[in-house]
């Protein structure tokens, strides 16, 4: 991915936890390269916790070192990214201090980027700030999530940020769809003759979406208690990758092209009835448990939770999907923390043959699935039948992979790697739509308006398990069950 686009990327809250952890170290990463990033680009940090560039190197160098690579650094590399980086402190809640930032950056190179890596309760007067000085024409804003509260604060910051900018020009970032396997998920399905006439209701059986997590809420209870896994990850993150398992194929890769199937997805999802909602939808809470042979705190004991708090950790959902292709197919999501495995993978449970030719064992070896993982491991596992050595048919599940590292010598592109680039070069495929949020938003709102209201507490779990027993209760209902594997 060769780019010559001179650029200017200025980070607001350049000394974040997401700047710290991911967004500097895939900078890095492209620009170690070679070619990704133009050599006249300049990376502006945007900070109230440094004073000068000095220091904001030395925190640079402290703090984002030692996220960047697992083999190391080339210290001759690192030294040319420094020179890259800028500093200016300001106060991002006073417009007039905007001015100090567009002396800084007038006479930097290329197109502007502001990646406003900052609380979105700042997103508004940021882009406010930006325009009263005259940064916003002719430059890309980036927004993390979470992009609102629920529909109507979300339309609320998408109303004021439109005012300001082009939606071509509003980047709404999801990391899960930069990630490799979705990349191949679409090669998959859109490059090959052998999976898309399968892809449908008629040959799959159920879909499962699972992303869990071992953490906890960590220092992050003030946030989380006022958010909860169905705002934090169900929303966007599963409801993205739904769409993207699920979409039509798209006539070209274009941006438009490609968001506008994932819109259809979303405005085909089945609208959940309130009173259906204790059927298709588990909420639950973690408790003390042990993981990975540590014992870990119940959730009401965290640090800024609430002790009384009834904020869901857990969700699992049946989604349908009313559309010719995959009526009838229910559509399992499930995300979590403190569960018993930190992996994000979908899981396609194709239907069982007509008629086993080969006997019982057929039948009980299972039938075909694709399993594609996005982490910890990225890889994309097919799950077929053979026969076990020896006498008589008796058959066992083996898989193929698909080992990317086997096939293609330079190594994987981290997902903030990918989009950041992709923000750069002005590709907004892979970034989230405002159409398509609203969709998001407007059918998840049913559940979060049930919820809020419900006077039943959400489910517990021991930390460590996969979550409540109603979980699993909802899949066997279907005639299955949730894939737990090893990594």
């Amino acid at each position: 991915m060769q780019t010559d686009s001179s650029f200017t990327f200025v980070l607001f809250g350049g000394t974040g936890d997401l700047s710290m952890r991911k967004i500097l170290p895939a900078l890095f990463e492209a620009h170690r390269a070679g070619g990704m990033l133009a050599d006249s680009g300049k990376i502006v940090a945007v900070a109230r916790h440094a004073s000068d560039r000095a220091e904001y190197i030395q925190w640079v160098n402290e703090h984002v070192k030692s996220h960047v690579s697992k083999n190391g650094v080339d210290e001759t590399a690192w030294a040319s990214f420094l020179a890259r980086i800028e500093f200016i402190n300001i106060d991002l809640s006073k417009a007039e201090d905007f001015v100090q930032l567009r002396e800084v950056i007038e006479g930097l190179p290329g197109i502007r980027v502001f990646y406003l890596a900052t609380g979105p309760s700042l997103f508004v007067p940021i882009c406010r700030a930006l325009a009263s000085v005259g940064l916003n024409d002719n430059a890309r804003i980036v927004l993390e999530k979470p992009l609102g509260y629920d529909l109507k604060s979300s339309n609320a910051i998408n109303d004021a940020v439109g005012e300001i900018f082009n939606e071509e020009q509003i980047y709404r970032i999801d990391h899960y769809l930069g990630k490799e396997p979705v990349q191949n998920l679409l090669a998959l399905r859109f490059g090959n003759a052998l999976f898309e006439p399968l892809w449908r209701r008629e040959w799959v059986e159920s879909i499962q979406i699972t992303i869990a997590e071992e953490l906890g809420v960590e220092a992050r209870g003030d946030f989380y208690d006022n958010t909860g896994a169905l705002r934090d990850m169900v929303q966007n993150h599963l409801l993205q990758l739904l769409s993207i398992v699920a979409m039509e194929p798209p006539h070209s890769m274009d941006s438009d092209s490609v968001r506008d199937e994932k819109l259809r997805v979303l405005r085909a999802l089945k609208p959940i009835d309130p009173r259906d909602i204790g059927k298709v939808a588990v909420r639950g809470q973690y408790h003390s448990g042990v993981i990975r042979g540590n014992a870990v705190p119940a959730y009401a004991t965290e640090p800024g939770v609430k002790p009384d708090s009834s904020t869901e950790t857990f969700v699992a959902l049946k989604v349908e999907i009313e559309n010719w292709r995959w009526a009838g197919v229910p559509f399992f999501l499930r995300t979590g923390k403190r569960l018993a495995d930190r992996v994000a993978e979908i899981v396609v449970n194709f239907r069982a043959v007509p008629h086993s030719a080969l006997g019982a064992s057929a039948l009980r070896a299972g039938a075909n699935r694709l399993v594609i993982r996005l982490q910890p491991n990225e890889t994309i596992r097919l799950y077929c039948l053979a026969k076990q050595p020896g006498e008589g048919m008796n058959l066992a599940s083996v898989h193929l992979d698909l080992a990317f590292d086997q096939f293609f010598r330079e190594g994987q592109m981290e997902a903030y790697q990918r989009l950041l680039l992709d923000v750069i070069n002005g590709r907004l495929a892979l970034f989230v739509r405002r159409d398509e949020q609203e969709a998001a938003w407007r059918w998840v709102e049913p559940i979060l308006n049930e919820w809020k209201a419900s006077i039943k507490p959400p489910k517990p779990y021991a930390s460590g398990t996969w979550g409540p027993a109603a979980s699993s209760a909802m899949l066997a209902q279907h005639g299955t069950c949730w894939l737990e594997e090893e990594n």
